[in-house]
């Protein structure tokens, strides 16, 4: 049982991170490469369609380690598991501190009603997401060699 779970947390983790990878690394350039407004609007969908569904990955996440964690506390690898949790954890609060009050206001904004900065909030948001993805990588990587 506590092999499905290394697994099934490794898996969840892993497909967290590649969502949270390509947003980085294909579909912001992607959207800020669009012409006018299509970009800013494109931007505001994503951030309410992924803002509904993230927290519960996130929290879903790190409970799982924990779980792992616990259940095989006696394991060689414990360590690195703890530590990968404790990544997730500076994750969350990271998006709760740092990103999600970004994605808050971005997420209501139309053409007709972003703020000035706007452009500068998003390149802010996108600088503090790409240590998030950092973060989530490393804890990633943990867990893969716990399992090894």
């Amino acid at each position: 049982m506590l092999n499905a779970l290394e697994v099934l947390t490794t898996v969840v983790v892993g497909l967290m991170v590649g969502v949270e990878f390509s947003v980085a690394f294909v579909m912001n350039p992607i959207l800020d490469a669009l012409p006018e407004d299509s970009g800013q609007l494109g931007h505001a969908h994503g951030g309410r369609m992924l803002g509904a569904v993230m927290p519960f990955w996130y929290i879903g996440s790190l409970v799982l380690v924990v779980v792992w964690a616990v259940a095989g506390r006696h394991d060689p690898g414990t360590g690195l598991v703890i530590t990968a949790g404790a990544l997730l954890l500076l994750s969350v609060v990271m998006s709760i501190l740092l990103l999600v009050p970004i994605n808050n206001r971005s997420k209501t904004w139309t053409p007709d009603n972003r703020p000035a900065d706007w452009k500068q909030q998003m390149k802010r948001w996108d600088r503090y997401h790409y240590v998030r993805v950092a973060v989530i990588i490393a804890a990633f990587v943990l867990l893969a060699a716990a399992l090894a």
